[in-house]
């Protein structure tokens, strides 16, 4: 019975503990966002806190001029491009950025520092780290009021966009510009000239593999040679391809021109087996 005793206050301590430890989620005073936008073929993504203004005054009051501002609230805001990209015609590569800005009444400056788990609030000191700083314009919006704090990419076009920052009445605005002319060029260049060598080795090696047509296993590897150069491995290939159309003299001279390749790159597990195939091939 004692025991019996124990078991149920343990128990019931048990239930008291957990229900104080138990968390209320209310609200958060300024809710976190995360916005994305492609600009042309760049990924953006925006993680930031959107204050309120709650019938204070922001820039000036809340928000003092020539002080650096976290941007919104809480953590560091945080900006992140699948590209290099130019900010306010800064360049920046392509990664993640913490953000903040120090608001002037008709411009502001935007700080982007290398974005790190510690990256909160505002860098201040001696020990802040390198950041590209870039201008936007500030104005006025008149009468339009934005109660809670906005970050926009906005007016966008094949290579660019802007980047627009709001609150109550005032609205800050920079451009983007991403490298899409060179991007799908580039593309075009690459879809124009044809497959490429590890195309053709890909294709030769699964018809090789899967014993299918030799003819044009041995087309694609030559093909493959012939694009990205003579490799002791593609040899290799070529060596097994030609034994398997049965033409051993051709395959036994892929061989040994694999065989010195691989001694000038050190790989004596290739000068092996191929040392092995030209005595068996040797024989046929």
């Amino acid at each position: 019975m004692k025991s019996m005793m124990t078991l149920f206050f343990a128990g019931l301590m048990l239930t008291i503990g957990t229900a104080l430890t138990a968390q209320i989620n209310t609200p958060a005073p300024s809710p976190s966002c995360k916005y994305e936008q492609t600009v042309g073929l760049t990924d953006i993504t925006v993680e930031y806190s959107r204050p309120g203004v709650k019938d204070r005054e922001i820039f000036g009051g809340l928000v003092p001029y020539g002080q650096e501002w976290r941007l919104g609230a809480n953590a560091a805001t945080k900006m992140t491009f699948s590209t290099d990209v130019k900010i306010g015609g800064k360049e920046l590569t392509a990664g993640s950025y913490a953000v903040t800005a120090t608001p002037k009444e008709t411009y502001w400056t935007l700080h982007f520092y290398p974005h790190t788990s510690n990256s909160v609030g505002t860098y201040m000191g001696d020990d802040a780290p390198e950041s590209v700083d870039v201008t936007a314009e500030a104005g006025s919006m008149g009468d339009v009021q934005v109660e809670s704090f906005m970050i926009l990419i906005d007016g966008l076009r094949n290579s660019s966009a802007l980047l627009h920052f709001a609150w109550a009445n005032t609205i800050a605005t920079t451009s983007i510009e991403v490298p899409t002319e060179k991007m799908v060029m580039d593309m075009i260049t690459s879809t124009m000239e044809g497959p490429s060598a590890n195309d053709y080795r890909a294709a030769a090696r699964y018809y090789y593999e899967e014993g299918k047509d030799m003819k044009k296993a041995l087309t694609w590897i030559n093909k493959c040679i012939e694009k990205g150069g003579e490799r002791f491995w593609i040899l290799r290939d070529k060596a097994l391809i030609e034994a398997a159309l049965k033409d051993y003299s051709a395959a036994i001279k892929s061989a040994e021109r694999s065989i010195t390749l691989a001694k000038e790159a050190g790989n004596e597990d290739y000068v092996r087996m191929n040392s092995k195939s030209i005595e068996e091939w040797k024989s046929m």
